[in-house]
């Protein structure tokens, strides 16, 4: 007897957010309107496939600003950066432009205002990820890191009655929900925003996520190893009962997970292209008879401002992805 269809149901939304079109327009207009080469301070996004693209475009990714010629033009990654850094960066004469994306620079005002007026802060977050570096480095004042809830007992403010907290954009709503409940506890005098903070995107990718695995036998999240939000998306699947994979590409899909399986769906974190997507699709094709849907979800049509000595340079002629 033939073997049934496979059901693949894909996430909406899913894919690139608008923080990350925009630094990877920044790039390639940067690299436009001032020719080859343009340097990256760190990943511009967390997907090897978008970095790759845009070296062969001529952008060269550094990790620290000490790698770049004196005065050339340099891009800070959506992930933002340290004080400390732009302070480097002015030292050696560099043509900065920030791709930060909006609502981490959002978070790093809060962290500030809080700091200037007295209060403790506390970052909900993980430890090393490069948002959280830069947003440490932006708040002149303590900073207490919590990347969970066992974590809140370590915290010692000057004073409990002025803590505030800021939370990472990429994190999990649930989890960040428990943190700021058990710091709630403990400080009943605590201010912060709720979890409006993790960003629109990271909030809407993670509910396509829990619809789509009431619908599915298991989770494909496309996306980088080192990307927070992709790493939530799996977690989430998992976390609903689902088995839940996180792949770079095509090529990490293994056949023995559709063993047994009627309805696979996929997803994608905010910095994973929609090709790769297709690849996954196309991949799953090859292996079983597919059928494809997508899930009825919210369109998002947020736009961020490019830095106005960019608006006038045309992007590249081709779309570095698609």
């Amino acid at each position: 007897m033939a073997e049934a269809p496979l059901r693949v149901v894909l996430a909406q939304p899913r894919g690139f957010c608008a923080g990350v079109e925009r630094a990877i327009e920044i790039v390639e207009r940067a690299i436009t309107k001032y020719g080859p080469p343009v340097y990256v301070r760190h990943e511009i996004v967390h997907n090897r496939h978008v970095v790759e693209m845009l070296k062969q475009r001529g952008a060269r990714f550094v990790e620290e600003v000490d790698e770049i010629p004196t005065g050339a033009v340099t891009v800070f990654s959506a992930h933002g950066v340290a004080t400390l850094v732009e302070r480097w960066a002015d030292e050696r004469s560099l043509h900065v432009i920030d791709a930060t994306c909006p609502l981490v620079t959002k978070v790093h005002r809060e962290g500030q205002r809080y700091a200037r007026a007295g209060y403790d802060v506390v970052l909900i977050g993980h430890k090393g990820h490069p948002e959280v570096e830069g947003t440490l480095g932006q708040i002149d004042g303590p900073v207490h890191l919590v990347p969970d809830v066992a974590a809140v007992a370590a915290v010692t403010p000057r004073d409990p009655a002025r803590i505030a907290y800021v939370t990472q954009t990429t994190l999990s709503v649930d989890d960040t929900r428990d943190i700021i409940r058990a710091l709630t506890e403990r400080f009943p005098a605590i201010v912060g925003p709720d979890v409006k903070d993790i960003c629109y995107a990271t909030q809407n990718r993670q509910s396509a996520v829990r619809a789509l695995a009431e619908r599915v036998d298991l989770i494909l999240v496309v996306g980088a190893r080192n990307s927070s939000n992709s790493n939530r998306l799996r977690e989430i699947g998992a976390l609903m009962g689902r088995p839940a994979h996180l792949i770079d590409g095509p090529q990490d899909l293994d056949p023995a997970w559709l063993d047994g399986v009627a309805a696979v769906g996929v997803t994608a974190g905010a910095s994973a292209p929609e090709v790769l997507v297709r690849g996954v699709v196309e991949r799953l094709s090859a292996l079983r008879t597919a059928r494809v849907e997508t899930l009825d979800g919210i369109r998002e049509d947020v736009h961020f401002k490019l830095p106005d000595e960019l608006v006038a340079a045309a992007p590249l002629s081709e779309p570095a992805v698609s």
